[in-house]
């Protein structure tokens, strides 16, 4: 399986319960290799991970997409099911799909090419359009326009952090900096990785002709997510950025946070790992430190990523 130019990089999809849009979204994925002229089977390889789904979703691409890798986990991994996926892959690239995202068919080759034109390019991220009517997501203008310094030969904007479900990573980098975090589960993951990434040297970029469209799922738990958004935050701030850095942003996120039961879990949850984080913390090399703060500014005027539900 995987021929040509879509033997670069692997499709990873994880998923849990939402086995009609996952259907939907294999369907759009089996086209890529059409697209390249190759025979049925011959695109590139797509691995799903299922997250013990209750909806019959493994049994489903078992049955109808016997070609696809099917990894049922037998517990709710979050986005750690992705490391499990990346233990199983032999490409140079992994082009990570959620199960409500799909590529453009040419999407995954442009991004591919930029990794392999550019060594320390660790990720592409690519410019995301809602579904139905293919409408700009919000933070694309802030991708766009990212005020992160990079170096010259960088093929688009400097990024800090980048969107899973958008984002084709080097298989080499992600493994250097150790996946995502089993403790961060999933809820605003990638910004541990992408500092983690940065540190070891690598480096991320924005691409506005590698187009991904979302089209929202219904099923999900916004109050889980949101919950999870500001711990991991919380977190990350804590495990990675310098003391002052860390008061001053913790300081500003209570002040903004709604005053609800969502919220209060949200600190209970933070402060009980807070042996762990002093365990494990470790701050940023003072350039990686730097490019963060310069994204702060439009941290906090974005209306694209607020921790309400």
């Amino acid at each position: 399986m995987g021929t040509g130019r879509s033997m670069r990089f692997t499709v990873v999809v994880i998923t849990r319960d939402r086995r009609r849009s996952l259907l939907a979204v294999l369907a759009r994925a089996r086209r890529i290799g059409e697209r390249a002229g190759e025979r049925p089977g011959d695109g590139p390889r797509i691995i799903v991970v299922d997250n013990a789904s209750r909806d019959g979703s493994a049994d489903a691409v078992a049955e109808r997409f016997p070609e696809v890798t099917l990894i049922r986990s037998p517990r709710n991994l979050g986005a750690v099911a992705r490391n499990l996926a990346a233990d199983h892959v032999r490409t140079p690239y992994l082009a990570f799909w959620d199960d409500d995202t799909w590529w453009d068919p040419d999407a995954p080759d442009r991004a591919a090419d930029l990794l392999d034109a550019h060594p320390r390019l660790a990720v592409v991220t690519g410019r995301i359009m809602v579904e139905p009517g293919a409408r700009e997501d919000p933070i694309v203008p802030e991708l766009r326009h990212s005020p992160v310094p990079g170096p010259e030969w960088l093929p688009g904007p400097a990024l800090g952090s980048f969107l899973a479900g958008a984002s084709m990573v080097r298989t080499e980098a992600f493994r250097e900096a150790g996946g995502f975090s089993a403790r961060l589960w999933l809820g605003g993951e990638e910004e541990l990785l992408s500092a983690d990434l940065m540190a070891l040297g690598w480096h991320l970029c924005f691409a506005e002709d590698v187009v991904v469209h979302h089209e929202p799922s219904p099923l999900r738990e916004p109050h889980l997510r949101r919950r999870h958004g500001i711990r991991n935050t919380l977190w990350f701030t804590w495990l990675r950025r310098p003391l002052p850095t860390a008061v001053r942003r913790t300081a500003g996120l209570l002040r903004t946070l709604p005053r609800d039961r969502v919220s209060a879990a949200a600190l209970a949850e933070a402060a009980a790992g807070a042996p762990w984080v002093v365990r494990e913390r470790r701050t940023l090399p003072r350039d990686v430190e730097a490019r963060l703060r310069r994204l702060e500014a439009s941290q906090r005027a974005s209306t694209a990523r607020r921790y309400v539900s």
